[in-house]
């Protein structure tokens, strides 16, 4: 029996319940409405004011590496472990570890001064290996692939637990490069000169103590810098305040300072773009918030070398990569007669001339029910992908005579259209195509033709044919239509009974677009389970309105879109509360906290993710101040705050209320959303007699997993805990 009874139906449905019953005429007894989670939450919060419910209760669990918090999770790791790693899991994992080991994966590649470039991961390169071939050769069924880095050898040398992160590398000729390493997947890494031709880190190199951050080439003699460059040059958020030219030969500490952001900042970055000689200039860009971003270019050169002439752009915009001389601008708001959501372009040229732009010239503006995914430019063509009702195409734009024009690509539609690696410097660039039900088809194209040809194709390796995909609508609390993906099996009977998985984001203008997982196929769909999609608000399937539309204080719609889509689930009666779960990771992991919190009555399994969960002191912890913008600001004292107190899954959980028992995941090596979070809400169910299982993986970083052995355990684990939940 549940604690308290908590009826199915929609705060909506409660108001036309209530609507329903009022008297005509005379008064009579009307029993009152039962009462959700929320509405409780609402109406009565908890007062944790009191001893032994504080806020303070739980800080020793942010303690990273704390002796006391690590026992508790250890603790809480061996209790889950017999309850979790049973034969489900057993033979998920051995199916899923499969697939990360098998030959048959598209290595995928880019393409620079003529050679495809790679990083692979087996069960023999656990760590993985950087890995290069010609382009003819990769395209071949038996490429010739040739080690440049083997990061198990660096690791074993180093005796640590390296995790690449990738290279930048210096064009034309991409010899020298800086490599990122991690120890166990953290977002700090290590920066290391290395030169590709002789296989080897650069004696007396370029080097760079971990850090947050990044770098980037302005030529072999000179790199642009922003790390921790010790006390007081980092900001709050945990990003670099301080960038820096540094000159090879001379000390860090003697690198020249271009551009001092404030502590309150998100972060000061760095980076190039080309001048009209086809030289590197410097830019650097200052994030003020997660939304709002200043950009400066750097002269070397006249009067007003080395002082930061600022682009004339809003502050909600994304430049991009320049093409033909024009600089691309993605619009986050209205400017100069454009629609948020639009691709504009300004003349580099005449910006350098006096720091103004007389043109701003349209790429595309997309319509209502579309979206632009994402871009890459190549030497002769800017490539785009397009969405419409999170259905994607691909297009190739030129600019010609001061005007853009575009041609649409022959790609396979009604899916994920994906624009791969792209380089300025050349015509070989790669598009990806999938669906739920299609693998992932790596297509080479070359710009100067606009001809492509399929490179590399997944296997199947679940049975599709016997599925299939399908898009419905939701009516969300305000009347707002919620796309939605289901995919099945084609048998399917409507009875309410099926095993549902219901998948979800909502925040940061993400796009959640079909996707082909042999995951999900062969750990669910195989199973008998239905995997749902939710295109809530917040993310950015119809463009930046789509994701605004969920900020701050309006972020309960996100979260009423979300119970509306599983309330249109149980209403086809595809399934019902008994059978439906649900899944989400890092802002969807807080989504997950809303959904335990706000609708437990709706759902019979809950797996949240690295999640944020104390919404008062998430912008305490690790990266959180930066997404102040996103979620509000604790601190603000009026309406942010107090909406933040009410939607905190830490904040209301109630003991008298049954959940259903949630799988709470992390990682301790996470250092963007700090595992303190998930730590204290298992604390806090645990002080209020809750069951729940628990995982806290040691390495891996945000992602979860340092490798794939790691990678097969965390998804069996995720995948196992809904089919003994909802399978039955």
């Amino acid at each position: 029996m549940r604690k308290l009874l908590i009826s199915t139906l929609s705060l909506t449905a409660v108001t036309s319940v209530l609507m329903a019953c009022q008297p005509a005429e005379k008064s009579v007894d009307v029993p009152a409405p039962v009462k959700t989670a929320y509405q409780i939450n609402k109406d009565t919060p908890m007062d944790y004011s009191t001893p032994g419910h504080t806020d303070a209760d739980h800080l020793w669990l942010e303690e990273v590496e704390g002796e006391k918090a690590l026992t508790k999770v250890r603790e809480w790791n061996e209790k889950s472990a017999p309850l979790m790693q049973n034969d489900i899991y057993k033979a998920m994992k051995a199916e899923l570890l499969e697939v990360y080991n098998s030959p048959e994966k598209i290595p995928y590649v880019s393409y620079r001064a003529g050679k495809a470039h790679n990083f692979w991961q087996d069960d023999t390169h656990v760590r993985g290996i950087w890995r290069t071939t010609t382009l003819d050769s990769y395209r071949s069924d038996t490429p010739e692939w040739e080690t440049v880095l083997d990061i198990d050898a660096v690791a074993k040398a180093d005796d640590k637990n390296w995790v690449y992160k990738g290279n930048s590398c210096l064009a034309p000729d991409y010899n020298r490069c800086m490599v990122s390493l991690s120890v166990g997947g953290k977002d700090a890494v290590e920066r290391r000169e290395f030169d590709v031709a002789a296989k080897s880190f650069v004696k007396d190199g370029f080097f760079l103590e971990e850090s947050k951050g990044g770098t980037a080439w302005l030529d072999q003699d000179h790199l642009l810098v922003g790390v921790d460059f010790g006390e007081g040059t980092m900001t709050e958020s945990g990003y670099p305040m301080v960038s820096k030219l540094w000159t090879r030969g001379t000390a860090l500490t003697e690198a020249r300072e271009l551009m001092v952001g404030k502590k309150e900042d998100v972060g000061v970055w760095l980076g190039t773009f080309e001048n009209a000689d086809g030289k590197d200039e410097i830019m650097v860009v200052r994030a003020t918030t997660f939304y709002d971003t200043e950009y400066y270019w750097i002269p070397r050169t006249g009067d007003n070398a080395f002082k930061p002439v600022q682009v004339p752009v809003p502050t909600k915009v994304n430049l991009g990569g320049e093409f033909k001389g024009q600089q691309l601008v993605r619009l986050q708001e209205d400017w100069r007669g454009f629609k948020s959501g639009a691709l504009v372009s300004y003349s580099i040229a005449d910006f350098m001339e006096n720091g103004e732009m007389d043109d701003v010239h349209e790429v595309i503006t997309p319509g209502p029910r579309q979206s632009i995914g994402n871009s890459g430019v190549t030497k002769s063509a800017l490539l785009l992908s397009l969405y419409e009702n999170v259905s994607g195409s691909a297009y190739a734009f030129d600019f010609d005579g001061g005007k853009w024009s575009k041609t649409k690509l022959d790609f396979p539609e009604n899916g994920n259209v994906s624009i791969g690696s792209t380089n300025s410097k050349e015509d070989i660039a790669f598009i990806s195509t999938e669906s739920f039900l299609t693998p992932d088809t790596l297509w080479s194209i070359d710009t100067s033709t606009l001809n492509a040809e399929k490179a590399k194709a997944l296997p199947s390796w679940f049975d599709a044919e016997s599925m299939q995909s399908e898009q419905f609508e939701a009516t969300s609390s305000d009347g707002t239509k919620i796309p939605y993906f289901v995919v099945r099996n084609k048998n399917l009977k409507m009875d309410g009974t099926s095993p549902t998985l219901l998948y979800g984001y909502g925040g940061f203008e993400v796009s959640l677009n079909p996707s082909y997982s042999a995951t999900i196929g062969r750990a669910w769909l195989e199973r008998g389970g239905v995997y749902v999609l939710a295109n809530t608000r917040g993310g950015g399937e119809f463009g930046p309105d789509w994701h605004q539309a969920g900020l701050k204080t309006k972020r309960q719609l996100i979260y009423d879109d979300f119970i509306a889509v599983a309330e249109d689930l149980i209403d086809r009666k595809i399934t019902s509360p008994r059978h439906l779960g649900t899944h989400g990771r890092s802002n969807g992991g807080l989504l997950m906290g809303v959904m335990l919190t706000q609708r437990p009555d709706l759902f019979n399994a809950v797996a949240v993710g690295v999640p944020l969960i104390d919404m008062l002191r998430y912008h305490k912890l690790l990266a959180g101040a930066s997404w102040v913008g996103e979620f509000g600001d604790p601190d603000e004292g009026g309406k942010e705050a107090a909406f933040l107190r009410l939607i905190s899954p830490y904040h209301n959980l109630r003991p008298e209320i049954d959940y259903p028992e949630p799988f709470i995941y992390t990682s301790t090596k996470d250092d963007r959303v700090h595992p303190g979070h998930a730590r204290k809400l298992a604390q806090r169910m645990e002080d209020q007699g809750h069951n729940f299982l628990y995982y806290e993986n040691i390495d891996g970083g945000h992602a979860g997993a340092a490798n794939l052995e790691e990678t097969a355990h965390s998804q069996a684990l995720i995948y196992s805990y809904f089919a003994d939940k909802l399978i039955k």
